[in-house]
């Protein structure tokens, strides 16, 4: 079945001496693999792979079959050509950590057109906005609406914030429980806009430790959650 969908690269690996297999969340199938013959053989290939960065917007004409593994991509085109997501040294470590992030957590083929455009219209702030040293914070924060456990914005006034159950307490219970100047930075992330981000004002070292509350937050929802390789060089970007 030929099919056009828009799509956003998550990941691509070398396969063989002349082959890419390209991971991408499409718009009406949701996460689908890519076999790519032949591009990494010629120079007209190579200008094609050139498509396939890191969370680049396209459209593509697929072959799809829904009992494959491994689709074909017919054609392809940019949608959205970023200006900056991937020569800014600030915002392409951004980038790689976010791919990595969403391929970590994005598995399941089935559509989801709200998550597609929070990707989609998250991604063209991030390219068009110079301040960016806290997206990846906001961004993280809120794909937990999108995987099913955003925190509960119920008792803020709590002076803790227990992690495994996704909810503000009045006492320290157990031991995935934060407070101080984490809980802090959890309570005003929460429900602002990425315009906003600029408001809030934190050094690396506060950067660093939220984002380790956060992705241990995913390690405590999601039991496949891996170690991200790109976050040590996230971190040095930002220190």
């Amino acid at each position: 079945m030929v099919v056009t969908t828009n799509a956003i690269v998550l990941s691509k690996i070398r396969y063989r001496d002349n082959d890419l297999i390209v991971k991408c969340y499409t718009k009406q199938f949701g996460v689908l693999s890519f076999l790519l013959r032949g591009v990494l053989k010629s120079k007209k290939g190579l200008t094609k792979t050139a498509y396939f960065q890191l969370l680049s917007q396209l459209q593509l004409v697929i072959d799809y079959n829904p009992n494959r593994s491994l689709h074909t991509i017919k054609e392809s085109r940019i949608n959205h050509l970023y200006s900056s997501l991937h020569s800014n040294i600030l915002k392409s470590s951004i980038v790689m950590f976010l791919s990595e992030v969403l391929t970590n957590t994005l598995k399941e083929e089935e559509q989801n057109e709200t998550l597609f455009s929070y990707l989609e219209t998250t991604l063209l702030w991030l390219d068009s906005n110079s301040e960016c040293s806290n997206f990846h914070l906001l961004f993280v924060l809120n794909l937990t609406k999108y995987l099913g456990f955003y925190p509960e914005r119920i008792h803020l006034e709590h002076d803790y914030f227990n992690l495994q159950d996704g909810k503000f307490e009045s006492n320290l219970q157990g031991i995935y429980a934060i407070s101080g100047e984490n809980i802090i930075l959890l309570k005003q992330f929460l429900g602002i806009k990425f315009d906003e981000l600029s408001n809030i004002k934190i050094s690396s070292k506060q950067r660093q430790s939220f984002l380790n509350v956060l992705l241990l937050y995913y390690e405590l929802h999601m039991g496949d959650f891996k170690k991200l390789k790109s976050l040590q060089v996230l971190n040095q970007v930002f220190s």
